[in-house]
Formats: structure tokens, C-alpha cells, sequence
């Protein structure tokens, strides 16, 4: 120890000497110093080995902690789903719901028990665990890759879960973004244009999913990618024992045409009524594949762009600038099949034609100019220390070895990186700019509300038009006009009448509903009572724990749960008691309400009515046109952080004593999204008044 502290102190001494020799006169303060020659990554050291079967794997050893990962990557290649689009992902995983020797159950009891994580996908699976439970581990992911059983019960609930996520999807405006853009960047014959949709999903058998795995999942395609506290001695018996008798087989491929950028920009707009701010897209497909010549020089152009952190273009220009967003960025996706480009932000409603000029103004400017030297440092000193950041964990070097053999890398790829990356000069991104940007034959996708926003952006498409699409990608009529006769007292007598008539509804002064949903996963049990206009319960528990109960009585109220207890403001009790009216509807005169147009609403067309309440504040409720029966509704309110949209949409209308009602009801408020499915409900009881004290 004593000679080690004397080592040190004196390479401490000789390199303050050093410094002094040097000299500060020699050292000219006014000039960044030039950047060193570019390190040569000494990347951590992996093994390979590859089993009868044709299975390949890669061990990286890490003995540092005591855990070991599995991942088994299926490179099965990409596979088009046609009319029943969510079935790759669905099998994915169906493959945890049971295997010929353990059932769902069973699996995620061992699971437990030792506390690892397995989960599975469409592409394979992945396990980790501390070292003494590694073959445990291993043991389960290989069964439940090796021997699942698909069962229609298992699937069927995976299903229902999967509708009722792409329900609350509808009025997402992120997921509706998605949808378009992936329908208008890749057609909706391609595979990654594909889109679930309740229909879909609704088609999916378990004999799809047997027949997808039983074709797709072969040895000869795949990787088992091991990191962690593990030695090649140790791992080669396991995974011969666990993988060993997976048969080998052909695995098809298929070709797909390729997508190519629209000839002139386009502008495709998905209508969100009442939505306070636009959601912006800008998007179109490249040819750019993993390890070409201009995989990182393009990077590095993009990372100019839009995803260099504060110092990319687009966040200096559109939120530094402008103030117009939070955050804009780009992405410059790299795929062997087709990659794609992606520009995007969410904005206000009355700045989101100003917003989308600064994107085309931003790409554009990067396509006639060359980067200065100094700007282009800074861009690669920040890709740089991403990369250096990432090399310190070592699943990162699993991730270099699989790409390098998924991708067919040259051996050195990732360890010349950096050199790769400091070659890159201004020159080479105005070239990779001009070959990747496209302001003019980009999509333009907003989500948006269509009565503020959408006529301001015709001026960015050559014949001044705006596509329209629904919230899967499907095109749409432009809003259909009101037919002849038909006004907003007819469509409510309609819905009235379909609802119960309106005497027998009239005399309706109580009702009891119970609901059921869930928050990040936590069960919720939620009940609401009625009496006249004026008396509201409302309880919300989690099991036998009360989360929150709001009794309203006149005008008094309060507020009781895991905050304390306090008395309601008249504001509050305002608030509260709009949700007290049993049916709203009943309440509307021709005075108060306006019929405007007929629009599409989850597919199916809709009467929108604009209600006007006592304040001014306007709402506005959609009817569909068959059926009479309100599927949605849409209320902008203000808050501290300014206005806010809340969305309801209503399905599954039942009838209970002759009386409809919709059995499920999804809240979507300012992005956040609850779905309340009505458990029991009850109109028209006697209710006590001390209820609500």
C-alpha cells in the first residue's frame, strides 16, 4: 500500500513539472484547442459458439454482479398480417399464457418465487435473474419459447384487453398520429403500414398465432445473447440442455415493394374536436439501411437537426426562439427493409401553421448550407459521449455483436466508431442532407381541431388541399352538411326517444351506478350516486382502501380520502354537480344548442351539436346518425396551465328497466385516459337523503 501511495504522488509531481516546462505563454487562451485524433474503442470481449441446430450465441461475461440476462432474438425477418393486423404481437405474447407443462399461472408463480423477469414477444424472449436462479431461468424461458400451447381462453383475454387499449387509442392523440403516419409513410399494403383496429384484432384465432410460430420460430434463425456472471463453461451445457433439441427448419422470406415520398408535400389531417393544441408530424420513408456508408454521417446531419438535445436546430429555433413548443425533435430511423424519417412537436392551436414553416425552414436550410465547424464539434462531441456512455454497460456490447452478425458488419464496425464519426465533415452532412431531407415531398400529419386549424395549413401543398383520415389511417370525407329538416331538436328528440322516451325519463330523479377500472395497474372501484340536481356521492377505493369521496348536498360539500378531509369551494360544488344531471340532454333547448355538421366518429357518422351553457362555455356532443345514440362528448376547460380538453366516448349501450345506458365509458383528460366500465346501475330507487351528509 505504502509503495502504491508513492507511485502516485509521484506522477502527480512529474506531471505538474510538465505543466511548467510547458509554459503559459505558449498556450494561446482566444482558440478552442483543436480535437484529438479520435480513440480506437477497445470494446469488452465477447464469445461465440453455435449448437447443431444452427442456433448462434454470444456470451458476454461480466462477473461484477451476480446476475445473468438471457435474450433469444428470432430473426425471422419481416412478415405482413394482412386483414388481421396485432397477430405477430399477440402471439408474442400468448407465448407467457401457458406451455405443455405449466400453466400461465404456474409460470408467473416460479417467476416470482425467485424473482426474476421473463417476458416474451413476437421476436423472441427474454430472462434475467441473480446467478443461482440462472438455470431456473433459463429453463423457463426455453419453455415457454419451446412449448407453448395457444389456447383460445388465454387469447381471448389478451384480446379484450387489446380493444379495450385501442378504444382509448381513439381519442389518443399520439396513437392517432402513429396510425397516420404509418399508413401514409409506408401504404397500408406494407407491413409497417399496417394498423389494429378493433376489426383486426376481433379475427385473430389461436390456431394464427400456432401456425405464425410453428413456421417462423426456428433455431437457424435466431440468437442467444448471454450477459452477465456466467462462463463459457458453465453456459455451453445449459443451452444445450435447454435449446438443444429446438428443431431446425426453412423459414420463408418475402419482398415487399418500396415505399417512396410523395411528388409534392402533402398535408393529412386527422380532425380531434375541441383539442387546444395540434400534434405535428412530419414524415415520409428513406432508404437508409443499418452499417451503410452513410448510416453515421446521416446521423450525425439529423442530430444537427433535431436530436442533439438543446443544441439541435429544431429546439433552438421552435421552443427557444419561438416558444412555441416544449420540445421538437427528429428521428432518422435506419432499417434494412425501409427506414424513415421523422420530424414532429406538439403545439397551440394558433401557432401550428407558424410551427410547421420553422420545421421545412429548418430542413431546407440544412439542405443549402454548410455547417459551421464549430457547430458540427459540438454535435459530435455530443454523439461521442452518448456512444462512451453506452459502452459501460455490458449488454451493449451483446447489442454490438448481434447487430454485426444480424446486419453482416464488418468486424471492426462499432470499435472504429468514433473514428468513423470525427471523419465526418460539413461537406458530408450537406451532402446527407440534401439525399435525406425532403421539405418538399414530406407528409405533413396533424391531430388536431379542424375548424381552427386545418384551413391555415393549405398553403403547404401545391393544389391548397387537405387529406382528411380517421384515427387508423382509413381516408375520410370532409364534413358532410346537414340534411334538410334535420336540426338539433330532432336529433335530441331521436336520441330521447331511443334512450327511454322522454316522460318516462323525465320522472327518473335517482340513479346508482358502480364501476370498475384501473390506474397504473391498481384496481379501482368506483360508485356514483344521484338524487335530483343537487345531491351527489361519489366514491373511489382500491380494494377496502377509500382513495377518494366527494358528498355533495345543496350547497355545501366536501372532500374526503388519502389528502384529509376539506370542505368543497361553490366552484367546486359547480363543477361537481354538472355530473349530478342523470340525463343532460333533457336540459337542452334549441336556444342552447346548434347543429353543425355531420363528421365521422370511430368510423361511423355522427351529428356534431355545439352546446352553450349558462357561462358561455361551449361543449359539444356527437349523435351518431343510425342509431341515435350519443357516442361521444367534448368539453375544453380552463386550468392553471391553461385550457384543457377532456373527451368522453360512449359504447356498449345496454338497457336496464327499459332504460339505455352506455356500459363503457373512456375519459380521456388532457392525455390522460380511464377507461370505466358501468358494473351495475340502477334508476329511479329511493335513495336517503343522508347519504350525502
Amino acid at each position: 500500500m505504502k509503495k502504491t501511495m508513492t507511485m502516485k504522488n509521484l506522477v502527480l509531481i512529474m506531471f505538474s513539472l510538465l505543466l511548467t516546462t510547458v509554459g503559459v505563454a505558449q498556450i494561446d487562451r482566444t482558440k478552442a484547442p483543436a480535437p484529438g485524433p479520435a480513440p480506437k474503442i477497445q470494446l469488452g470481449d465477447y464469445e461465440t459458439f453455435t449448437l447443431a441446430n444452427g442456433l448462434q450465441v454470444f456470451l458476454v461475461e461480466n462477473h461484477k454482479t451476480p446476475k445473468v440476462s438471457w435474450q433469444l432474438y428470432v430473426n425471422r425477418g419481416v412478415v405482413s398480417e394482412g386483414d388481421f393486423a396485432g397477430m405477430q404481437s399477440l402471439m408474442g405474447s400468448a407465448l407467457m399464457t401457458g406451455t405443455t407443462t405449466r400453466t400461465k399461472t404456474q409460470i408467473d408463480e416460479q417467476v416470482d418465487f425467485i424473482g426474476a423477469h421473463v417476458s416474451t414477444s413476437s421476436y423472441g424472449g427474454f430472462a434475467s435473474s441473480l446467478t443461482k436462479h440462472k438455470e431456473t431461468t433459463l429453463s423457463l424461458l426455453s419453455d415457454v419459447i419451446l412449448h407453448p400451447t395457444f389456447s383460445e381462453e388465454e387469447l381471448a383475454k389478451m384480446k379484450k384487453q387489446t380493444l379495450s387499449g385501442l378504444m382509448a387509442n381513439a381519442s389518443d392523440p399520439a396513437a392517432m398520429s402513429k396510425n397516420v403516419s404509418a399508413v401514409v409513410t409506408f401504404g397500408q399494403s406494407h407491413p409497417y403500414g399496417e394498423v389494429e383496429t378493433g376489426g383486426s384484432v376481433e379475427g385473430i384465432t389461436a390456431e394464427m398465432c400456432k401456425s405464425f410460430y410453428n413456421t417462423y420460430f426456428k433455431p437457424n434463425v435466431s440468437y442467444l445473447i448471454i450477459v452477465g456472471d456466467i462462463s463459457k463453461k458453465e453456459a455451453l451445457p445449459l443451452v444445450e440442455k435447454t435449446f438443444g433439441s429446438w428443431t431446425k427448419g426453412d423459414v420463408p422470406t418475402h419482398k415487399f415493394e418500396m415505399p417512396i415520398a410523395p411528388s409534392a408535400t402533402q398535408v393529412d389531417f386527422v380532425n380531434k374536436p375541441g383539442a387546444v393544441q395540434s400534434t405535428i408530424s412530419i414524415v415520409y420513408p428513406i432508404n437508409l439501411q443499418p452499417g451503410s456508408e452513410d448510416a453515421i454521417a446521416a446521423s450525425v446531419m439529423n442530430s444537427i437537426l433535431g436530436s442533439a438535445g438543446f443544441m439541435a436546430r429544431l429546439i433552438q429555433n421552435i421552443r427557444e426562439d419561438k416558444a412555441y413548443t416544449y420540445g421538437a425533435y427528429s428521428g432518422l430511423s435506419k432499417d434494412e427493409l425501409v427506414g424513415d424519417f421523422y420530424a414532429g412537436a406538439e403545439v397551440r392551436n394558433e401557432v401550428t401553421d407558424s410551427a410547421v414553416t420553422e420545421f421545412l425552414f429548418e430542413m431546407t436550410r440544412l439542405t443549402n448550407e454548410l455547417v459551421d465547424a464549430e457547430e458540427l464539434q459540438n454535435v459530435k462531441n455530443y454523439m461521442n459521449g452518448g456512444f462512451a456512455r453506452s459502452l459501460e454497460s455490458s449488454q451493449t456490447v451483446a447489442r454490438f455483436a448481434l447487430n454485426t452478425a444480424r446486419y453482416n458488419l464488418p468486424a471492426d464496425y462499432y470499435a472504429t466508431y468514433l473514428e468513423k464519426l470525427q471523419a465526418v465533415t460539413s461537406e458530408d452532412v450537406l451532402r446527407m442532407a440534401k439525399k435525406y431531407l425532403r421539405p418538399n415531398n414530406a407528409h405533413i400529419v396533424i391531430v388536431g381541431n379542424k375548424e381552427e386549424v386545418a384551413s391555415s395549413l393549405k398553403k403547404f401543398t401545391n393544389a391548397g388541399k387537405v387529406n382528411y383520415y380517421d384515427a387508423y389511417g382509413n381516408p375520410v370525407s370532409d364534413a358532410e352538411p346537414i340534411p334538410a329538416g334535420v336540426t338539433s331538436t330532432t336529433v335530441l328528440e331521436v336520441y330521447l326517444t331511443v334512450m327511454g322516451g322522454t316522460e318516462a325519463l323525465k320522472v327518473i330523479t335517482t340513479k346508482d351506478a358502480t364501476m370498475s377500472s384501473s390506474m397504473q395497474g391498481m384496481p379501482l372501484a368506483i360508485r356514483m350516486v344521484n338524487k335530483g340536481s343537487d345531491k351527489l356521492l361519489m366514491t373511489v377505493k382500491s380494494g377496502e382502501m377509500n382513495l377518494q369521496t366527494i358528498k355533495i348536498n345543496g350547497f355545501t360539500g366536501k372532500s374526503s380520502g388519502m389528502m384529509g378531509e376539506k370542505e368543497l369551494t361553490e366552484e367546486e360544488i359547480a363543477s361537481y354537480l354538472m355530473d349530478a344531471v342523470i340525463f343532460d340532454e333533457l336540459t337542452y333547448t334549441e336556444a342552447n344548442t346548434k347543429l353543425i355538421q355531420i363528421e365521422e366518429v370511430n368510423g361511423s357518422k355522427a351529428y356534431k351539436m355545439e352546446i352553450t351553457d349558462k357561462e358561455g362555455n361551449l361543449s359539444y356532443n356527437y349523435y351518431d346518425v343510425k342509431t341515435g345514440l350519443k357516442v361521444s362528448s367534448i368539453k375544453t376547460t380552463d386550468s392553471p396551465k391553461g385550457p384543457s380538453t377532456s373527451t368522453s366516448t360512449y359504447s356498449e349501450y345496454k338497457s336496464q328497466d327499459g332504460i339505455m345506458y352506455p356500459s363503457m365509458i373512456i375519459e380521456n383528460n388532457a392525455g390522460q385516459i380511464m377507461e370505466l366500465k358501468v358494473e351495475e346501475i340502477k334508476f329511479g330507487g329511493k335513495i336517503s337523503d343522508s347519504l350525502f351528509k
